[in-house]
């Protein structure tokens, strides 16, 4: 059990979350190092359980997802036989709401087709209407969204390399087709989040503490930074809660939330690898039988 004062706690994780390194954080408040991690570590875990009991029974419009890379212990060309799976290369699977810009999923792990599985079944788990996802042009895409969501969505994915879009499938609103509100998060992770700071001494050491400092990040940008397009947080947008939080309020309601619950699954929620049977529409139009 940490024994910093509350208001000290607070300071911390205030200067964890602003991107500040371990080391500077010691010098700036007297606090030791071993003490920040394990401190940072406790929150980020409760931050966890926050965000799995929260952001549940949601209605989306359009979700943007995206990968972005990072690396614990070591980068994935100078790993060695015999080192631990969790060292190399290691991506934050993410899942944004495009109107209130919430975080409404996210996943710590490979670029893998197992991992986009994962991450779009916990995607599904979550939302419960029929949303409209757009993603980039990585091949898994397809087949996850597929076992995810069946014929119950509207998905695009773009090339923007390339240009065009390979696939599509329902009926996507091609005027809300983009990736650059994740993209612009994905920023936002760079520069707040210490430990995915390009060409940086700081990087993780340790994949379950990579993932406690991705949790902290995630709910202090869902319920306490102001988002400068919304002047309000993406919580608030959302309609999760009716003021800003600050960091003491996060950190009380991170230490309250319930140990995580299995999401629930929507019935016949197909097995991963089958490709779902077609939908069939009735489309307006055509000739009409007259009724004499």
């Amino acid at each position: 059990m940490n024994q910093l004062p509350f208001h000290r706690q607070v300071q911390v994780i205030s200067l964890l979350t602003e991107s500040m390194s371990i080391r500077g954080i010691e010098r700036l408040t007297g606090t030791n190092r071993n003490t920040i991690m394990a401190l940072g570590k406790r929150v980020g875990d409760a931050c966890h359980r926050l965000h799995h009991a929260r952001m549940r029974g949601l209605q989306v419009g359009c979700l943007e997802l995206d990968e972005t890379w990072s690396f614990v212990c070591k980068k994935q060309k100078n790993l060695q036989d015999g080192d631990p799976a969790e060292y190399g290369d290691t991506y934050l699977w993410v899942a944004i709401d495009a109107q209130s810009k919430l975080i409404i999923s996210y996943l710590v792990g490979k670029r893998t087709g197992e991992d986009a599985r994962a991450f779009l079944a916990d995607v599904r788990g979550r939302v419960i209407n029929r949303p409209q996802i757009t993603t980039d042009a990585f091949k898994a895409y397809e087949e996850a969204v597929d076992a995810a969501f069946g014929g119950d969505v509207d998905y695009v994915m773009m090339n923007k390399q390339a240009g065009g879009y390979p696939i599509q499938r329902g009926r996507p609103d091609m005027d809300q087709v983009t990736t650059n509100h994740v993209e612009r998060f994905n920023l936002t992770v760079r520069t707040q989040l210490r430990r995915h700071t390009r060409r940086t001494s700081g990087h993780s050491k340790k994949l379950d503490r990579h993932q406690a400092a991705i949790a902290l990040l995630i709910a202090f940008y869902n319920y306490c930074r102001v988002h400068e397009a919304l002047s309000v947080t993406p919580a608030m947008e959302f309609g999760l809660t009716r003021h800003i939080w600050d960091v003491a309020e996060l950190m009380q309601a991170a230490e309250a939330a319930p140990d995580p619950e299995p999401l629930p699954q929507p019935p016949g929620y197909p097995r991963p690898g089958r490709r779902p049977a077609p939908r069939l529409y009735v489309l307006p139009g055509g000739k009409n039988r007259k009724i004499s």
